[in-house]
């Protein structure tokens, strides 16, 4: 038994049942031999990682895969400008006791994935404000610990408490990362996959659907992504997970028009919602 399987036996005996309903569900594909196992090994070693790539790529459901592996909960965090520190922490609020108003503090989590050793998901985490996440800098190098400023309580990570955080960059609203905080991360890029692995997700996904249908999403797939390389069309017109929605609306109406609703009417350029309706039309021929 290899090292990170035993770390991953044993992080699922301290599993509690109270959590298994946030343990994610497998199924991430990896683009190449590699990238699986050495994310894994970054998350064995309590490293933080974090996931750089274009939106629909997967990073969300490689967190969750990583989540259903080791049989651990993830509490996710969704980044936005209005992210506080409350949002992270948590936050007080008064409740009724024996009659009595009395104070208490609901845990966010942060909070409760350091105690409990849960996994912490933070999704675009470019996306929030420069100063929201410092408060987050001790939890995230070799102190795992922090001061809750609500409370005064000092945290000390659970042995378990591991942080996956995701990055789209370059994309409206994003800013480009606090040195400090990057610093604090190893980083792995996740591309779109291409060939064998999309025609692996393709089959796995729609067992049923006819192979005409699954030949147009995967040869438009990888055109798209010829596109994109070339400047010719934005990322998001190359989103696998749109792709995979617009196969799933292809089962109650014609291809073209499910590729149009799931992701030329995002594309907020008309030039390229033209191109890629162009490029459907050729495929579906």
């Amino acid at each position: 038994m290899s090292l990170i399987e035993q770390d991953i036996a044993k992080r699922k005996k301290r599993l509690h049942e109270e959590y298994e309903k946030l343990i994610g569900q497998p199924g991430y594909i990896a683009p190449d031999n590699h990238l699986w196992e050495d994310i894994l090994s970054a998350v064995v070693l309590r490293k933080p990682v974090l996931l750089k790539g274009p939106t629909g790529a997967g990073k969300t459901k490689l967190a969750e895969s990583i989540s259903s592996l080791f049989g651990q909960p993830m509490q996710s965090i969704n980044c936005s400008v209005d992210l506080d520190a409350e949002a992270l922490l948590g936050f007080k609020t008064l409740v009724q006791r024996d009659g009595q108003s009395v104070i208490e503090f609901v845990e966010g989590p942060v909070v409760t994935a350091m105690k409990k050793g849960h996994f912490l998901y933070i999704d675009e985490i470019n996306m929030a404000k420069a100063e929201t996440l410092p408060i987050l800098h001790s939890a995230l190098d070799h102190r795992r610990m922090m001061t809750n400023p609500f409370t005064g309580e000092v945290i000390e990570a659970h042995p378990d408490f591991g942080v996956i955080s995701a990055i789209n960059e370059g994309y409206i609203g994003t800013t480009p990362m606090n040195e400090a905080l990057k610093n604090r991360f190893i980083a792995y890029p996740i591309p779109y996959l291409t060939g064998q692995q999309l025609v692996e997700l393709w089959n796995r996904e729609f067992p049923e659907s006819e192979e005409s249908l699954k030949s147009f999403m995967l040869n438009l797939a990888e055109d798209l992504m010829k596109q994109v390389k070339n400047g010719l069309l934005s990322e998001e017109a190359a989103s696998i997970r749109s792709l995979l929605d617009a196969t799933a609306l292809s089962q109650y109406m014609d291809p073209l028009r499910a590729v149009q609703y799931a992701i030329a009417e995002k594309l907020e350029d008309e030039s390229e919602r033209d191109l890629f309706m162009d490029l459907a039309h050729t495929w579906k021929k």
